[in-house]
């Protein structure tokens, strides 16, 4: 299973709105809004790195009002939880 982050930057005032959309994608296990440089954190997962890459370019990049990303991938050797 691979696990990816990414932090959005969007309008002011859409935040609730793409949360909305963003909850209806099933690949995405969590969705907050956040204080500080960026306004939401998606935690995504899913089996093929290929479809995470697809859902970031095709389904979330795309929603309106969104306009940044950036997608941090774990390193997974250096341990954690």
């Amino acid at each position: 299973m691979e696990t990816l982050y990414i932090l959005i930057n969007c309008d002011l005032g859409s935040e609730v709105d793409i949360i909305s959309e963003l909850m209806k994608i099933p690949e995405i296990k969590e969705v907050r809004g956040t204080y500080g440089v960026y306004d939401i954190f998606v935690k995504l997962q899913g089996d093929l790195s290929a479809t995470l890459e697809n859902i970031i370019t095709h389904k979330i990049r795309r929603i309106s009002k969104i306009r940044s990303t950036v997608t941090l991938t774990p390193i997974l050797t250096q341990g954690g939880r």
